[in-house]
């Protein structure tokens, strides 16, 4: 997993045009948007929010690893590029932290808004984990499924936007500024299976995933990511698969 320094979503942020009545209030949907880096998460999420805004719904704005105090300084550790005398990290190592980040962001962030009725969008999920330290990085697929089941006790997003694009045209998009230690430390062969992986995951689960082309100017692409949302969750109306969301 592996995306930008500190924006705007570096703390999550909630969009309230009006408050929900209290006969409709019930769990809200949960959105993630993810993919390759340079594919525009942050964006994305930013603009999504917008959009269910102007249409009456209330949408938190979130990122991983972060929106939490914790999840932020482990995103400072996991993002930093290392030294040339640093050992490199390792993949499980990686992925432990990222599930931890994980963990305090949904019981502190994620299942309580959405518990309240609001709607969330997150910048990246358990699927950059599978993709980046899985496919990527060769850590099992099963027992990084284990951890995510732990980190999250079960929550599953309603929807992802898959924001994918060559590997070259994501990279070659990063300011200098924003280059983390995947994009600089980690060849072309890793990112190429990063993203052979979330196309993969995707596949693998139609049903949630929903893939964009992120090769478009940033209209083009916010105006495919709200209508994708728009078709397959009803804005203000509580998503099927919420009403079976599982519990602790």
């Amino acid at each position: 997993m592996a995306q930008g320094r500190r924006t705007s979503l570096g703390r999550s942020t909630t969009l309230a045009p009006m408050p929900r009545p209290a006969t409709t209030a019930g769990p809200g949907a949960f959105i993630t948007i993810d993919g390759p880096d340079g594919g525009g998460k942050t964006t994305q999420a930013e603009r999504l929010g917008e959009h269910l805004f102007a249409r009456g719904v209330r949408v938190l704005l979130t990122r991983e690893p972060g929106g939490t105090w914790l999840g932020e300084r482990l995103r400072d550790v996991l993002l930093a590029r290392t030294s040339t005398a640093a050992a490199p990290t390792d993949p499980l190592t990686d992925a432990l932290l990222f599930n931890a980040a994980r963990r305090q962001l949904v019981e502190e962030v994620v299942r309580p808004a959405l518990d309240a009725g609001t709607t969330v969008i997150c910048a990246r999920f358990a699927d950059s984990t599978l993709a980046y330290q899985g496919h990527g990085a060769g850590v099992p697929l099963e027992r990084l499924h284990a951890l995510a089941q732990v980190a999250t006790d079960g929550l599953t997003p309603d929807l992802t936007i898959l924001l994918d694009l060559p590997v070259e045209t994501g990279l070659a998009r990063k300011a200098p500024g924003d280059v983390t230690r995947f994009e600089a430390e980690f060849d072309l062969g890793f990112h190429r299976r990063v993203r052979e992986g979330f196309l993969a995951i995707a596949r693998a689960d139609r049903d949630r995933v929903a893939v964009i082309d992120a090769t478009a100017g940033i209209d083009e692409v916010a105006a495919a990511v709200a209508s994708v949302t728009d078709d397959r969750l009803s804005p203000g109306i509580e998503p099927e698969s919420a009403r079976v969301r599982s519990t602790r």
